[in-house]
């Protein structure tokens, strides 16, 4: 019974030291010459990055996220053009290689968000210039075909007339079982939802539902907390968050709660919001004037208690991510061109720097163990 107890923990530690986390990011590079995606290896103990390897020839991957065993990369490219595109990439971690695969039309304007889904046959991308979204095949080897889903909203704006003159989809995020696709419509200001089969050729049902947030929310991007109950949108223009009860796939409204401090009353660019995956902790990030992360602790039913704010030593935080331990956030500054790693007080939820890497105009971070 000892050698077996022995052997198991053997094995455990041995396949745990064989999975390295990775950090994925994108950025807008503006020039096909230059480099547009980066892997960078995290080191678990110290909150350090090393670079592992580099991608160009693509123009602006703005936008990225990875299959669910890490070995494809997805992107939106030719982000800001008129015509827009989605992209994949295969990542080796041994030969230190990410090797371009395939490219389709986006079917929209300014791509700017795309998922996958649970079974990793289908990708969800968001356009948001006209305020579309499009779902497309994903083959065995990693390779996009072309979108069987495309729509357009038109015609639907909201408060605020600069920049909700029209519907603006700007995520496009699963349900934590798969069976739901979501899209956050900042332009109309609706979290419109679709009913979702993995299994079927045309996956995505044709009658929507949706969320009516109040007038000028912007709602930008939305997560679920990990026990799949309780969903987060983020206002990018009220800056606040919205928290849902998540249940027979509806969204039911419990909590509203700013991002920023009181005697803040304009200038709101909240751009992205995750839990940690303990469940006890959510991060939403602050662009503008604020430059900063906000962070609160989560009550038992899923609400929230602002405990702090973090400054993100740099400007115009995009994105972030949590790594799948829990113990590292990573955030992408656009305007200062530097991606920084915190380590996660895993008690407080406080955050306190590591390390910042230089890359031109970085601006979206995916992590994962591979």
């Amino acid at each position: 019974m000892r050698k077996i107890f022995s052997f198991l923990l053997f094995f455990t530690a041995t396949i745990a030291f064989s999975q390295n986390t990775y950090a994925f990011f994108g950025s807008y590079n503006w020039d096909k010459t230059k480099p547009g995606i980066y892997a960078y290896q995290l080191n678990l103990e110290t909150g350090k990055l090393q670079k592992v390897t580099e991608t160009q020839g693509i123009f602006n991957p703005s936008f990225i996220t990875l299959s669910p065993d890490g070995n494809y990369l997805y992107a939106c490219t030719d982000a800001k053009t008129p015509v827009g595109s989605v992209s994949s990439f295969k990542f080796d971690p041994n030969k230190k290689e990410l090797k371009f695969l395939s490219s389709q039309p986006s079917g929209g304007e300014n791509p700017v968000y795309v998922s996958v889904s649970g079974n990793g046959k289908w990708l969800a991308n968001a356009n948001y210039n006209d305020g579309s979204f499009s779902i497309f095949p994903i083959s065995n080897d990693g390779k996009i075909q072309p979108f069987v889903h495309n729509k357009k909203y038109s015609g639907e704006g909201s408060a605020n007339p600069k920049r909700q003159d029209h519907s603006h989809v700007h995520s496009a995020v699963f349900s934590p079982d798969f069976q739901q696709l979501f899209f956050p419509d900042l332009g109309s200001d609706k979290i419109r939802g679709y009913e979702f089969d993995q299994s079927q050729a045309e996956p995505l049902s044709l009658k929507e539902t949706f969320v009516k947030t109040e007038s000028g929310f912007g709602p930008r991007h939305f997560s679920f907390h990990p026990n799949g109950k309780i969903g987060y949108a983020i206002g990018e223009l009220s800056g606040e968050i919205n928290v849902y009860n998540y249940a027979s796939d509806k969204l039911d409204l419990i909590q509203k709660i700013k991002t920023h401090p009181e005697d803040l009353t304009e200038g709101f660019e909240s751009s992205d919001v995750h839990v940690s995956p303990d469940g006890k902790f959510l991060y939403a990030t602050n662009r503008g004037n604020e430059n900063n992360i906000a962070i609160f602790s989560v009550a038992a039913d899923g609400t929230l208690k602002n405990i702090g704010y973090q400054s993100v030593y740099g400007k115009h935080p995009r994105t972030f991510a949590i790594d799948p331990s829990g113990n590292y956030l990573i955030v992408t500054n656009v305007n200062s061109s530097e991606a920084v790693v915190f380590k996660r007080d895993l008690k407080t939820g406080l955050l306190t720097k590591t390390d910042a890497v230089a890359m031109e105009n970085v601006t979206c971070v995916q992590i994962q163990k591979i």
